[in-house]
């Protein structure tokens, strides 16, 4: 139903336009209770075998909503009716920011992917702690965290602080995001020196709570081998809980649209299918040098089940989804849940 019937009408829209869109109509029908039946119905599917403990934490599958999607916890009771495992919301600054001026959010449907250069638009930590206060479901929810544009990058530890307080009651795991390429500046933050400080400030403000919880950190897909070598020691270093890889790409090498086209978009980073192998690359490299020593969650790529066995079979321990599901639609997380179960029974 949604690729001959919604996907086409919400593809007449601009990719902006049609992402407003979806969340009204969402937020707006899904709790009508005999819509509520029919999505359980249609997208309802979980086998004890799916269950994951991962950083301390029970997942009842390891398929995630990936950071971008619901930023401010406004849509949370309604995807979890989806069959998500977990939810991140974010990226979530301290104060309200809007972001880049639209348009900036484009699809490219020949390569199935996205260009965004959103700039962490939010309504600010402390209007999403209000709405997570409120929430319903139980699904295991992470706050993606980061800095507002107008914070260099030497007061940047004062914004993640900020919002790590904010929430740390009301969600399950942060990641600490310095991986976006639509902040200036902000990738500065991945760089050996500065990111072990981020991260050391933020873990010694995790663990003086009563009950801390697990820190994992988003990094780009950008990397050379030796700045992922420098990731894994931070990660032991500062006894962080995870990585997240990979967030979106500046590389365009990939895509098959014009360049033309392409390039008249401007700046922005790349999702979608183009960014699957780069990813599974970083996830298998963060593995095995390693040696293991730390989950990593999978993001970049995934529009089947069998792209979602890739980046687990690399090591990733849970997945996450986002730009797969505005192509494939929401049926997507039930067809790779299946599809899971059906590879690790055989």
């Amino acid at each position: 139903m949604y690729k001959s019937l919604l996907k086409p009408f919400l593809f007449k829209k601009s990719a902006e336009e049609a992402h407003h869109f979806t969340f009204s109509l969402t937020k707006n029908t899904f709790n009508w209770p005999l819509v509520k039946g029919m999505i359980k119905s249609l997208y309802g599917y979980e086998h004890p075998s799916l269950e994951r403990e991962v950083f301390g934490l029970r997942f009842k599958n390891p398929v995630g909503l990936a950071a971008g999607f619901d930023k401010d916890a406004k849509l949370i009771d309604e995807m979890a009716m989806l069959g998500f495992g977990f939810i991140e919301i974010g990226t979530l600054t301290p104060k309200p920011q809007e972001g880049n001026p639209p348009p900036r959010l484009f699809r490219l449907p020949e390569d199935e992917a996205l260009v965004n250069r959103m700039g962490f638009n939010n309504g600010g930590v402390d209007e999403a702690v209000k709405r997570l206060k409120k929430r319903k479901s139980k699904l295991l929810i992470g706050g993606n965290i980061g800095k507002n544009k107008v914070t260099p990058n030497e007061l940047a530890e004062s914004d993640y602080l900020y919002c790590l307080d904010a929430l740390h009651a009301y969600v399950d795991y942060f990641v600490v995001n310095v991986s976006s390429p639509n902040t200036p500046n902000l990738r500065d933050l991945q760089e050996k020196e500065p990111l072990q400080k981020l991260l050391a400030k933020v873990k010694e403000r995790n663990d003086q709570k009563e009950h801390p919880k697990p820190i994992l950190l988003k990094i780009a897909p950008d990397l050379t081998d030796g700045q992922l070598d420098d990731i894994i020691d931070i990660v032991k270093e500062t006894k962080i809980d995870g990585v997240i890889a990979t967030n979106t790409t500046i590389d365009r090498s990939g895509l098959r649209t014009d360049a033309g086209k392409v390039e008249a978009l401007g700046a922005g980073g790349v999702s979608g299918k183009v960014l699957g192998k780069r990813s599974t690359e970083v996830i298998r490299y963060l593995a095995e040098k390693s040696g293991k020593a730390f989950p990593i969650v999978g993001v970049g790529g995934i529009f089947s089940a069998k792209d979602a066995i890739e980046k687990l079979e690399a090591g990733a321990s849970l997945v996450q989804v986002y730009s797969g599901m505005i192509y494939e639609g929401p049926g997507l997380m039930k067809a790779i849940k299946k599809g899971l179960k059906e590879h690790y029974d055989n």
